[in-house]
């Protein structure tokens, strides 16, 4: 007989939504705890920027969300559903296959409409402290919590908790020489929401995502000069051909007292912003396992298969840890996997055998020359890993098309530059490909 516990799920975003949506299939008792007060994570629009453009500053006001107004999905609406919920066009909604962000918090909420999640929910609750506590030989998670509002604490006691807070609230910044001397203004992209702060400014933009590219062009309207600095050792100075103010550079070498930022490729400018687009850290302030889970230089771990801890497993689990992957697909997944272990109907392997297949997989991050702050990063083996899990839950092994089409996405994304998005015809790719 399959087992019913009582789960914390922390976070209201996708990752909750698809742990909540598991969890209650499997007849799993399910609080979800949301800081903000509506569902969507970091689909969330907010308009409000911290009062510490760089977010150093400790005891600052954070503000959760880094989504800026601008912002249209970069993955096709087509990687964008659940495996029986796809993301389609929406009666009177953004029909493009690449659409703005509001588009997919509409999708979100009524994924949680349709399958009863909202009650789940507590929102303007914030998960302040999560930690084990063992009673008559039972594990159980005190999770200590607290409204944003009236700010009234709570503890309540848990037989599971899964992890879903996200990870894109806490700035990394670049390690940029000379930056102590430098006059300028910095910003991490967290804090970017309008073009507006940066008109007639010079501004170099440190990065090489979809974000650096996505801001680099929507500041270009009204900032006098953008340049964008790489640390591929591919790159060579050059205007963007579709831009006017829009320069490629290599890797910041110094920056300099007198404002001018002088790159590897031998070129330099005076600027008056540095906006980082740098990407974030993992961060979990409330959980406490005495250092049993750890976070080194981005690397949260152990972590069997990027959920599970294996010293705590399988009571506490970590959904959406991986980047650069089919963001919904990997959620939903794990979520099945995990629901499943918890009512009893999959078993996991031994506490030592989950730890040595994380050390054989740090064993060949080492020997590939992989950094350890790309410890979670999945891409290419984004299919794989997703096929294993469905293989875990008893699903059938996905479409092949979704092999192929994140180095397509890649692609088409540097050859087309921001046209992509409306130029690639993904549903004749994807017919082509079946």
């Amino acid at each position: 007989m399959a087992r019913s516990l009582k789960v914390a799920v922390i976070g209201a975003g996708v990752a909750g939504l698809a742990a909540a949506r598991e969890l209650k299939r499997e007849g799993h008792r399910v609080v979800v705890y949301e800081k903000g007060d509506q569902l969507g994570g970091t689909w969330v629009y907010d308009p409000r920027v911290e009062s510490d453009p760089l977010g150093l500053v400790s005891n600052r006001e954070i503000v959760h969300n880094s989504l800026y107004l601008s912002l249209r999905t970069n993955h096709p609406r087509h990687l964008m559903g659940f495996s029986d919920y796809p993301f389609t066009v929406r009666q009177n909604g953004d029909s493009r296959n690449f659409p703005r962000h509001e588009e997919v918090l509409k999708f979100l909420d009524d994924f949680a409409r349709d399958f009863g999640l909202v009650d789940l929910i507590r929102f303007n609750t914030e998960v302040v402290r999560v930690e084990r506590v063992d009673s008559r030989n039972e594990e159980y998670w005190d999770v200590e919590s607290r409204t944003t509002r009236g700010l009234i604490s709570s503890h309540e006691v848990f037989e599971a908790v899964m992890v879903c807070s996200g990870h894109h609230t806490e700035p990394r910044l670049a390690n940029i020489p000379g930056i102590d001397k430098w006059p300028g203004k910095q910003v991490h992209s967290h804090n970017y929401r309008v073009p507006e702060p940066f008109r007639d400014q010079v501004v170099v933009v440190i990065g090489n995502g979809p974000s650096a590219s996505d801001i680099s062009r929507d500041i270009a309207i009204v900032a006098k000069e953008v340049h964008l600095s790489s640390r591929s050792p591919d790159v060579k100075v050059s205007k963007l051909d579709d831009h006017n103010n829009i320069w490629q550079h290599s890797k910041i070498d110094y920056v300099y007292g007198d404002s001018t930022v002088a790159f590897e490729d031998g070129s330099s400018v005076r600027a008056d912003i540095i906006l980082h687009c740098t990407g974030y850290k993992y961060h979990f302030p409330f959980l406490k396992t005495n250092g049993i889970v750890s976070i080194d230089d981005n690397r949260v771990g152990p972590l069997y298969k990027h959920v599970f801890p294996p010293e705590l497993s399988p009571r506490l689990s970590f959904v959406g840890m991986p980047f650069w992957a089919i963001i919904l697909g990997t959620m939903e997944f794990q979520s099945k996997w995990i629901a499943h272990v918890l009512s009893g109907k999959l078993l996991l392997p031994s506490k030592e055998e989950m730890l040595a297949d994380v050390e054989q997989h740090y064993r060949h991050m080492e020997e590939s020359g992989i950094p350890k702050h790309h410890t979670h990063l999945i891409y290419p083996n984004e299919y794989e890993y997703l096929n294993w899990l469905a293989d875990q839950v008893g699903l059938p092994p996905l479409e092949g098309w979704l092999k192929d089409i994140y180095n397509k996405l890649f692609k088409i994304a540097r050859i087309l530059g921001e046209r992509f998005r409306d130029e690639w015809d993904v549903d004749k790719w994807i017919q082509e490909a079946t």
